[in-house]
Parts: structure tokens; C-alpha cells; sequence
């Protein structure tokens, strides 16, 4: 009898890339996969530890599978990912009960590692860090029709605030030929949407070839075959180059979308944070997108109430966001981690203090993101069809300005049958807060 593996996933898309190469591992020692975590014989909990919040959803997980195995439901606890990486033996000692913490670095040693757990060993192994797998065969977890390109792995811009080197290491990009091999694959097997991905995307080549590599790169993946949409995730500023700007106008697969975490834009707290720009630069910075391509979607992210942070660092942050008017826009608590600069800072504020401004940011946006869809109503954009709402008898998916997962959607009917993965021409009638509604009027 086959032995059943579940593996429950989270945090960010770059530890879902690391979590599909460790279940192809596991398929090709024989083990069974199987969807339902509760009903499997081994449960992975690939967990996240960047902040505060992930970290307690990660241990929630991990205390909640142990309680299954102590009910005889579940042989085998696994912990992996980036809270296995960030704190090791600690995990082991905390949580006795898990039979299987690895680091990062030995993720290659997945179904190993499992096998001697169903022997009844304990197993803590946590190789170099800058031995994780960059690349392998995944099994995919994604819709068929989307999938995440990684691109690099680590960081070298060693922000006050981020945990990322602790964890992942330093930035580190995969051979071109690698990722253009893999997208090959991916298209062969019905991806027609690749959205790419790292710590710092922008930044890939860097250190392989001595230049910003990725307008290359983006020119040798619109060549491939079946793949319909490209999308750049996770960019960093100082990166964000003419020469890419211009790739992705030139180029009709590349979605004018482009994610760029700004995270602050007050002068005085960008320098604390070690962020090497200004509210000035910033602004010139948007700017610039926007008329080298006037259709883009400006995605970014903001922390508020990091150590220090004034009312007037406050205002100059709302400011900023109602001046560029961003189509996209995330902005989360600062929350202070072990290791990390800013976590000794002084001027630390309350919890309340740091939550209360996100929730205004929000607020903001939410308004800001309403009037610029409105905008969208009566103009014909392409779609990706992801399913059919039985309920309210409409079709869903999202548009070039949306990516998965993150964004909004749009609901449109259609005269057709259309089926997911398909892309479609839909006329906006309406909006829904983040969402479009609108009528297929053809199928591309």
C-alpha cells in the first residue's frame, strides 16, 4: 500500500516554486500525493517566517497537524521552508512533535527524509542555505494555464527591516538557458501565462553576467510557443531600466504590469530603512513608467509604523499615494524581526498605531482604485478565463493588469461556451469595488 503525501504550502510564490520541485521529488520515490493534508499518511508544512504574522500562521499549521498525529490520523509531521531555515534546531526543540524540520538548503532530501521518519527517526538537517534548488521538474500547483517563473533566488539590498538574506542568502541568478528551458516546458505542458519571480527580479544577471540581464531574457521567453502573457513581479527601483521599460513596450506578451514595492516614500524613513532613494525620485520614478508606457499597471507595496516613523513621515506617505495614484497597492503593519537592523531601532511604536495608519492607506486606495477602474468602463480588454460562477451565472478572470492570486477579477457573461485557460475580449459595463464586470465580445 502507497504511502499518501500532503503538503500544505504558504507564504510567497518563490516558496510555492521550492514546494512543486520538493513534490516532484517526492513522486519519483514513489510516494502518493494526495490533496487532502488531513487525510494523508505524511503532511509537509512548507511554512513562510518573513513576518510576525506568517510566522504564527506557519506554527498555527504545524500545532494543528501535530494534534492529528497525536490522534493517530497522521504518521508524520514535516516542517520545511523559511521558518524551518530561520530557526532550526529552535523549531525542533519547540515542537518535539514534528518528526521532519529542514532547512532550505536540504530540500533535496525531501523524500529521504520522509523515509526514515516512517522508519521512526528523527530528522533535522539544514545544508547551506545557498544550496537550494533553483531549478528541478515540479509538480505544478497552480491552475494548468499559469505558473511562476523563478528567476533568482536571495538579495543584496540588505534592508533594515527585511529578514530575506537571514533566510534565503545572497541574490544569486539561474543560468538563462536553465529558465528558458523550464518556460519551454511549461508551455509544452498548456502554461500560457508566466509570471516571473524572485526577491529582486529586476536585478537578474547581475551576478552571472555582469549586467541587468532581464530585458534579454524577457526577449528570449516571448519567443516561446503557447506562452500568451508574461508578467514581471518584484522589482526594485534602482533596476528599473530604459532599456526594460522599452522591452516591455516593445513586446505584445509582455503585460504592461509591472510590480515595484516601494514601501515607503517619506525621505527620513526610506533612509532608516536603507532604501537608496527619496520622495522625489520616486515620484520622477513613476513618473517615467507611465510615459514610456502610458497603459502600465503600477503595483506596489508600503509598511507603515516602521521604528521612528512621524505623523509628518506619515502624511508625506499619503501624499505621495494620492499624487501617483498607484492602480495597485498593498501596505502592511511593520512588524520587527529577529536579526534584523530596524528590530533594535529605537522609536518603536504600538501595534494599534502601526495597524490604524495601514488601514487608512487602504482606505485610501480603495477609492483611488475604484475611480481609476472607472475609467476602464466601456473599453474592451483582453481576459483570462479561470472558471464559471454557477451562483451568479458569470464567468470570471482577470485582465493583464491583474495577477493572480493578488489582485481584482473581472466577471463578464458571454453568448459561448469558454472554457479556462481560454483569453477572451471583454467590454467593461460596470465596477464592483476592485473588481470589472463587463460582456465577452470575442474569443481570442
Amino acid at each position: 500500500m502507497s504511502i499518501k503525501v500532503g503538503m500544505v504550502s504558504l507564504g510567497c510564490t518563490k516558496n510555492q516554486v521550492d514546494a512543486e520541485i520538493m513534490l516532484s521529488l517526492i513522486t519519483k520515490h514513489g510516494y502518493e500525493l494526495c490533496s487532502d493534508a488531513k487525510k494523508c499518511d505524511v503532511v509537509i508544512i512548507n511554512t513562510c517566517g518573513f513576518i510576525e504574522d506568517a510566522k504564527r500562521e506557519s506554527i498555527e499549521n504545524i500545532l494543528e497537524f501535530v494534534g492529528l498525529k497525536q490522534k493517530g490520523k497522521v504518521k508524520v509531521v514535516v516542517v520545511t521552508g523559511c521558518l524551518a531555515e530561520r530557526y532550526q534546531m529552535e523549531v525542533a526543540k519547540e515542537i518535539p512533535e514534528a518528526d521532519v524540520v529542514l532547512g532550505i538548503g536540504s530540500n533535496n532530501q525531501i523524500a529521504q527524509a520522509i523515509e526514515k521518519a516512517m522508519q521512526g527517526q528523527k530528522v533535522y538537517d539544514f545544508a547551506d542555505k545557498n544550496k537550494v534548488m533553483l531549478s528541478g521538474e515540479r509538480v505544478m500547483t497552480t491552475a494548468p494555464y499559469t505558473a511562476y517563473l523563478k528567476v533568482a533566488e536571495g538579495c543584496d539590498n540588505r534592508c533594515t527591516y527585511c529578514a530575506i538574506p537571514i533566510i534565503r542568502g545572497g541574490f544569486r541568478s539561474r543560468p538563462m538557458e536553465d529558465i528558458i528551458a523550464e518556460a519551454k516546458t511549461l508551455a509544452a505542458n498548456g502554461v500560457k501565462e508566466l509570471n516571473v519571480i524572485a526577491q529582486d527580479t529586476t536585478r537578474y544577471g547581475k551576478d552571472l553576467y555582469g549586467k541587468l540581464m532581464l530585458p534579454e531574457l524577457l526577449d528570449k521567453l516571448c519567443e516561446i510557443d503557447g506562452v500568451h502573457w508574461i508578467r514581471i513581479l518584484y522589482g526594485y527601483p534602482d533596476t528599473i531600466t530604459d532599456e526594460l521599460l522599452d522591452t516591455m513596450a516593445r513586446q505584445p506578451k509582455i503585460c504592461k504590469y509591472i510590480d515595484i514595492p516601494l514601501q515607503h516614500a517619506s525621505g527620513n524613513i526610506l533612509k532608516r530603512m536603507n532604501r537608496r532613494f527619496d520622495r522625489e525620485s520616486l515620484t520622477a520614478l513613476m513618473n517615467h513608467v507611465r510615459e514610456k508606457m502610458n497603459d502600465v499597471t503600477l503595483r506596489t507595496t508600503f509598511i507603515t509604523g516602521f521604528p521612528g516613523e512621524t505623523e509628518q513621515d506619515f502624511e508625506d506617505l499619503c501624499t505621495f499615494i494620492k499624487e501617483v495614484q498607484f492602480d495597485r497597492l498593498g501596505c502592511f503593519p511593520y512588524s520587527a524581526e529577529d536579526g534584523t537592523p530596524a528590530a533594535e531601532f529605537d522609536g518603536q511604536l504600538d501595534d494599534e498605531v502601526k495597524r490604524r495608519r495601514a488601514d487608512v492607506i487602504m482606505e485610501e486606495q480603495m477609492g483611488i482604485m475604484e475611480a481609476r477602474n472607472r475609467k476602464k468602463i466601456d473599453k474592451t480588454l483582453e481576459a483570462l478565463v479561470e472558471g464559471f460562477d454557477k451562483q451568479n451565472k458569470l464567468y470570471y478572470g482577470r485582465t493583464a493588469a491583474d495577477a493572480p492570486d493578488i489582485d481584482g477579477k473581472v466577471y463578464f457573461t458571454s453568448e459561448q461556451k469558454l472554457h479556462e485557460g481560454d483569453f477572451v475580449k471583454v467590454t467593461i459595463e460596470d465596477v464592483m469595488e476592485y473588481d470589472l464586470i463587463g460582456r465577452v465580445q470575442e474569443a481570442i
